[in-house]
C-alpha cells in the first residue's frame, strides 16, 4: 500500500471519530436504554484499504437508475389515511459510479427525474468529500429553497456515497463512521387495515411477529371509527402480553383534541410510543398532545434536515424523533440531525428503509429502535432479504460498504428498464 494511501486512510478515520465525538453519549430515557454491545475483534486496524484505490484521485463519474420488478402482487391494504398495494412489487436501485470501478448503491427516493439532474452538480467531485456534496447539491445553481423531492434525492445520492466511501476503505460504513453497537433493537411495521380483516386476525398477525423473534411490533390507527381501533388495540395487547412493546400509528390522522381523546383510551394498554398523532404541521397540537397524555410521542417523518428536526425540537412537539434516513437528507445530514437530539436527549428512530438506516444507527449513541418488516415482506423482494431477526435485535453488516449489493444474475432477471 503506498505511502499516500495509508495517510489518507488514517486521516479521514481520525476526522470521522472526531465528529462522532462531538456528538456525545446521550442520556436515553431510561425505559429505552438498551445494551452496549462490545464491538468484537474485527476492529478498523484489522482492515485495510483496498490498495487499487487512489482515494485521492477518486472522482464521480455517472449514474444508473436501475428498477426491478417482482412476480406476483402484494396485498390491498392502509393506514389511516393511504391505500397501498394490489400490484407487483417494485424497487429501485441509485447507483453511483467512478473513475476507479468502485460502485456506490443505495435504494433512492423521489422522482427519477431530480435524481437524474442531481449529477450535473456532483460529477468529478471525491466521494469522500461528503460535506462538501451535500452542500453543493442543497445550494448550488436551484431555488427556492430545498424542500421535498429536492432533499430525497439529496439523500439518495449520500447514502450512495457513504457506500463508495466503505468500499474504498474497505470498511462497513458504520465502522468508518465511528462504531458504537453492533447489534439494533427492531420493530415489526405492520397492522395495517385490510378489507376482512378482523380484531382476532391482527392480533393474530402480530403473535406471528413475536414468533419471528421481534419483540416490539407496530399497529395502525385511526383508519377505522374511534370505539373499534380502541378494541383493535386491546386485542393486540391482550395477544402480545405485558412484555412485548407496541407501538401505535396514527399517520398524521387526527385534530389534537382527537389524537388526545384516543390517547387517553389506550394508556391502559401501554403503548411504546404514539406515532405522528395530528396533521404533520400541526407542532402546536403535537405538544398539546404530548403534554395531555403519559406517552412517548413520535414524531418527524415528513420533516426535511436538521432545521425541521430544529423545529420540532422548539416546538416541543415529540419525545422521539423519526425522521426518514433518506427523505431527510441522507447519513450526512442525519449525523448532524443525530446530534442535535441528543443535545436535548432526545433519541432517534428513522422511518422505514432498514438497510440504509441500519449503519447510521449503529454509529451513533441515541438511536432507539429501527423500523423493519417481518418475514413476508422479504417475499415480495427476491433480490434484497431483510435482516434476520434474533430475541428484538438485528446483527450490523460486516462487508465493506452497506452491504446491499444484489447478485447480478438477479437484476439480469428482474430489471424492467
Amino acid at each position: 500500500m503506498n505511502t499516500t494511501l495509508k495517510s489518507s486512510r488514517r486521516n479521514f478515520l481520525r476526522n470521522a471519530m472526531g465528529s462522532l465525538a462531538g456528538i456525545g453519549t446521550a442520556s436515553l430515557l431510561s425505559s429505552f436504554r438498551e445494551p452496549n454491545y462490545s464491538m468484537g475483534p474485527n476492529s478498523a486496524e484489522s482492515m485495510v484499504a483496498d490498495p487499487q484505490v487512489d482515494i485521492e484521485k477518486l472522482k464521480i463519474t455517472d449514474i444508473k437508475y436501475v428498477r426491478l420488478q417482482f412476480p406476483g402482487n402484494t396485498a390491498v391494504r392502509w393506514n389511516s389515511i393511504i391505500t397501498s398495494g394490489g400490484g407487483p412489487h417494485e424497487m429501485s436501485y441509485l447507483e453511483v459510479y467512478t473513475n476507479q470501478g468502485i460502485v456506490g448503491r443505495s435504494l433512492p427516493k423521489g422522482p427519477t427525474s431530480i435524481i437524474r439532474g442531481m449529477i450535473g452538480k456532483i460529477r468529478d467531485e471525491n466521494p469522500f468529500d461528503v460535506e462538501r456534496i451535500w452542500d453543493r447539491m442543497y445550494r448550488y445553481d436551484r431555488k427556492p429553497v430545498a424542500k421535498g423531492d429536492f432533499i430525497k434525492a439529496i439523500g439518495s445520492f449520500d447514502i450512495a456515497l457513504w457506500d463508495i466511501i466503505g468500499k474504498a476503505l474497505n470498511l462497513p460504513v458504520y465502522r468508518v463512521l465511528g462504531g458504537f453497537r453492533k447489534k439494533i433493537r427492531v420493530y415489526a411495521a405492520g397492522g395495517y387495515y385490510e378489507e376482512g380483516k378482523s380484531a382476532l386476525d391482527l392480533a393474530n398477525e402480530m403473535e406471528g411477529y413475536v414468533a419471528e423473534g421481534f419483540r416490539a411490533v407496530k399497529m395502525k390507527v385511526g383508519g377505522a371509527p374511534f370505539r373499534e381501533d380502541v378494541d383493535r388495540v386491546r386485542a393486540v395487547r391482550d395477544a402480545i402480553g405485558p412484555d412485548i412493546d407496541l407501538l401505535i400509528d396514527a399517520n398524521n390522522k387526527w385534530k389534537a383534541y382527537e389524537a388526545i381523546l384516543f390517547g387517553r383510551e389506550i394508556q391502559k394498554y401501554n403503548p411504546f410510543w404514539f406515532e405522528e398523532p395530528v396533521e404533520p404541521d400541526d407542532f402546536k397540537g403535537c405538544a398539546e398532545v404530548r403534554q395531555a397524555l403519559d406517552m412517548a410521542i413520535t414524531a418527524g417523518e415528513n420533516e426535511f434536515t436538521i432545521w425541521g428536526a430544529r423545529d420540532l425540537i422548539d416546538s416541543g412537539a415529540a419525545d422521539i424523533l423519526n425522521l426518514d434516513t433518506v427523505k431527510a437528507g441522507g447519513i450526512t445530514e442525519y449525523r448532524k440531525i443525530a446530534a442535535l437530539a441528543s443535545a436535548y436527549h432526545i433519541p432517534v428512530a428513522p422511518h422505514g428503509s432498514p438497510h440504509m438506516a441500519i449503519h447510521l444507527l449503529a454509529s451513533i449513541p441515541n438511536a432507539l429502535i429501527m423500523e423493519t418488516y417481518p418475514k413476508v415482506e422479504s417475499s415480495y423482494n427476491l433480490v434484497l432479504p431483510l435482516y434476520p431477526v434474533e430475541d428484538g435485535y438485528v446483527s450490523v453488516p460486516e462487508t465493506p460498504g452497506l452491504g446491499i449489493d444484489p447478485d447480478p444474475a438477479l437484476i439480469k432477471k428482474y430489471r424492467v428498464d
